[in-house]
């Protein structure tokens, strides 16, 4: 990845392009883009599910023409999954070839010194770049015009996994035993997202830039929903987003994140309602919660918050 590409010439420049891909940036986000891209450092992104972390390095993808590497951390997760592992189908096979051409191989061999030296030549082939399978991280080091390299969920991966990450944050470059050391070709723009369900390490923490993506404001969920659902009608719309915002306030299990606020919008234009009311309302809540404790929790709560829509203007 260059530096000097006009896409990223300012944060403004990059709020623009996302508002033009449907992605409504927050100046703090494109600020955060924009230092992340010019000083060559990953972004460690933090907020509660669901309000548009792994959509952010998506759109950034987009935003540059870059492919998208994505690595979805999970508990156990290892450095075969991740950085790369050996084709072993390719070596059995490759060994079962060279097993029969050992005849010929060895043929003229004088005794066990020479004929050890020959098959030393055929040694290093197994663990050589041919019997290589890269994993997402040494997929994003090899683009040769760059990546968007996504490390989705970081904090469901293992304290291990996170050391292993170290090398590859700060220096770009990773350790092959086998074939040394593999530097990226052209550095990757790199995003890691937590939900905070752990802690992550002080010393990953400090190789990155640090965003926190909060639940949106009022107004820019409103416009969120005006990009991404803009044939939902004015007055629905800000219903429904000073709904969303309430439902936030109530103790829930789970609060509605983004994406379902965009989910609700698109079941409220497909049941073409034009406002919102009781019973459009509860027939559409389980679009919005998850849990059946929480829908219980509405219903209860239902009149005070209709009452707070009846005071729109």
């Amino acid at each position: 990845m260059t530096k000097d590409s006009p896409l990223m010439i300012s944060a403004d420049n990059i709020r623009k392009g996302f508002d033009a891909l449907g992605y409504i940036a927050s100046t703090d986000i494109a600020t955060a883009i924009y230092l992340a891209y010019q000083l060559e450092k990953p972004i460690l992104i933090e907020g509660p599910p669901g309000v548009g972390k792994t959509e952010l390095a998506k759109t950034a993808a987009e935003y540059l023409s870059l492919p998208l590497v994505r690595l979805q951390c999970y508990e156990g997760l290892d450095e075969a999954k991740a950085l790369y592992e050996w084709k072993y189908g390719k070596q059995l096979l490759y060994t079962q070839v060279l097993k029969e051409q050992l005849g010929d191989i060895l043929k003229g061999a004088k005794g066990l010194a020479q004929s050890v030296e020959r098959l030393h030549d055929f040694g290093d082939i197994f663990y050589s770049e041919d019997f290589l399978e890269p994993r997402p991280l040494l997929k994003a080091l090899r683009e040769k015009q760059g990546s968007v390299l996504l490390i989705d969920e970081i904090d469901k991966a293992d304290y291990e996994f996170e050391s292993m990450l170290l090398e590859i944050l700060s220096d770009y470059q990773v350790s092959v035993p086998e074939i040394g050391t593999v530097k990226a070709q052209s550095k990757p723009l790199v995003f890691l997202t937590s939900n905070n369900t752990r802690d992550i390490s002080d010393a990953l923490k400090r190789r990155c830039l640090h965003l926190y993506i909060p639940f949106p404001s009022q107004a820019l969920e409103s416009r969120i929903i005006e990009s991404r659902v803009p044939e939902a009608p004015l007055q629905l719309r800000d219903q429904l987003v000073q709904f969303i915002q309430q439902l936030r306030q109530l103790d829930l299990k789970k609060s509605p994140a983004v994406s379902e606020t965009i989910d609700w919008a698109k079941a409220l234009v497909l049941l073409h309602a034009d406002s919102l009311n009781k019973t459009i309302i509860e027939q559409t809540l389980n679009v919005v919660l998850k849990f059946e404790e929480d829908i219980d929790t509405t219903r209860n709560e239902l009149a005070n918050l209709l009452r707070q829509l009846e005071k729109l203007p």
